[in-house]
């Protein structure tokens, strides 16, 4: 199977490292800056959407409300395609540095704002920083870990948006129950600015290194930045039609993203092999973007606890985070499966297990829930979160083990823009899920249950394509070793 480390790969070891020694005194410090850059990202999301009301009231701009996120969305999508450009150019550690103190320095921004317009710019600088941060997470990984504590790396990094979400709330809620919403934009700006700090200390000195000479692709820059616009658009939009024709708009675009990088010789966001080739990155990649759409569910569904179950808004928070939470469950418990057999069978169960919950949380939707409906709603989004996590570990751990024509890359310039091709179809994802959930609610409307029902049936799907994709790619990848094999 692709990229997984085993008998059946040359050179390959049945041997995984353990968390004693990922969290040993040689890789705690690079460890905990690359889980920090994914977990500012993830925290950030969530503490600005619990205070964003707060901040709202005092200084007014409720029509530029949604804008806060869609600009740190569309930023955070545009240098999350730049990652390989910052280590070629800069390195690991200079590349952390930036991006800790231009998000910084964005967070300061925010929490100075006196104005909407003021907020919006300082959201915008936070994206461009956090999608470069959560980028060089799997990018760096390689650089300063040895290969058998990848995938328990990944699995911490991938159960961060877990943290995230539950310390989010908590410190957003905190700093707005008090009328000083300022101060958790000043606390996160403190978080950046230490571990900057750490990455001084923790990351080594590395030479640039000669990259491309093809430049940056604008054209293809442009094309995605401009779909995730229109996605993002898309899901602050109320009219079906409206919703459905920015949709449309954005797949056309994307489309043409596509139909460039294939045709280009020259720069690209996305390695060739991508496009064309016996590669299966292609299909690493939309495991990775469906799962990750399948995380979006939880959109909607602190409001429908509300709303069906009369629960307060601190309540109906967990329960949107009990996707979160089994998908941090699933991500560190799954990553103790090392052979290749095992491998393939959690990415198979794990859209499986999302299926399974989004469908019991469906039927279970009723305007006027017992206690043991509302316990079964956690129960189900918990499972449905946990086949999130155990999925997205192992299809995240292959795409950075994802075979050349040599075997594993060993062009650095090549694995940086490999790695970061992950976290790019993770962000595209998240931006496409908020129109999807929102377009299901609307379509299941005007009643709550309809909306609640159509929202869990219609995820329930996505667990089923990542299985066909899953499938897929196992072919793909058998062919491929073969060809490596010959």
């Amino acid at each position: 199977m692709t990229g997984d480390t085993g008998p059946d790969r040359p050179g390959g070891s049945a041997r995984a490292g353990t968390w004693r020694e990922l969290f040993a005194h040689e890789h705690r410090a690079p460890v905990i800056v690359l889980a920090g850059g994914v977990g500012l990202f993830a925290t950030n999301t969530y503490v600005t959407t619990s205070l964003l009301p707060s901040a709202v009231r005092e200084i007014g701009g409720e029509r530029l409300y949604a804008w806060a996120m869609t600009l740190f969305v569309v930023a955070a999508v545009i240098s999350s395609m730049l990652v390989s450009r910052a280590l070629e150019r800069w390195g690991g550690r200079t590349s952390y540095l930036v991006g800790f103190g231009v998000f910084a320095a964005g967070t300061a921004v925010a929490a100075a704002s006196t104005t909407m317009p003021i907020m919006l710019v300082g959201r915008g600088v936070q994206g461009l920083a956090a999608g470069l941060l959560a980028g060089l997470g799997f990018a760096v990984l390689r650089l300063v870990l040895p290969e058998r504590l990848w995938q328990r790396a990944v699995a911490l990094m991938s159960a961060m948006w877990g943290v995230g979400n539950l310390l989010g709330p908590v410190i957003g809620g905190f700093f707005a129950q008090f009328g000083i919403w300022r101060g958790a934009f000043v606390l996160l700006a403190a978080i950046a600015l230490g571990l900057a700090v750490l990455t001084s200390r923790a990351l080594p000195v590395r030479e640039r290194r000669p990259g491309s000479d093809d430049g940056v692709p604008w054209a293809a820059l442009t094309l995605l930045a401009v779909a995730a616009l229109l996605v993002s658009i898309a899901s602050i939009a109320s009219a079906r039609g409206t919703v459905a024709s920015l949709l449309a708009a954005a797949a056309v675009t994307a489309g043409l993203f596509v139909w460039r990088e294939r045709r280009t010789e020259g720069a690209r966001v996305l390695p060739a092999a991508t496009y064309r080739g016996p590669s299966p990155l292609r299909w690493i990649y939309l495991a990775i973007g469906v799962m990750t759409l399948a995380s979006t569910v939880e959109t909607f569904v602190p409001l429908f606890g509300q709303e069906l179950g009369g629960m307060a808004p601190l309540t109906a928070g967990f329960l949107g985070a009990a996707v979160s939470w089994g998908w941090t469950v699933a991500s560190i418990s799954s990553s103790s499966v090392v052979s290749p057999r095992g491998k393939r069978v959690v990415r198979v169960v794990g859209p499986l297990c999302v299926s399974a919950g989004l469908v019991v949380y469906g039927l279970l939707q009723t305007t006027d829930p017992s206690p043991w409906a509302i316990v079964g709603w956690f129960g189900a989004l918990f499972l449905s979160g946990c086949g999130i996590g155990m999925a997205m570990a192992h299809w995240l751990t292959a795409g950075l083990k994802v075979p050349g024509t040599g075997g594993v890359p060993e062009d650095d310039a090549e694995a940086a823009q490999v790695s970061a091709g992950m976290n790019t179809a993770q962000l595209i994802a998240t931006a496409f899920g908020s129109a999807l959930a929102g377009l299901l609610v609307s379509l299941g409307g005007p009643s709550p249950v309809g909306s609640a029902r159509t929202l869990g049936f219609g995820y329930a799907m996505i667990g089923v394509v990542a299985v066909l994709i899953a499938v897929r790619e196992f072919a793909v990848a058998r062919r491929h070793r073969a060809l490596l094999a010959g």
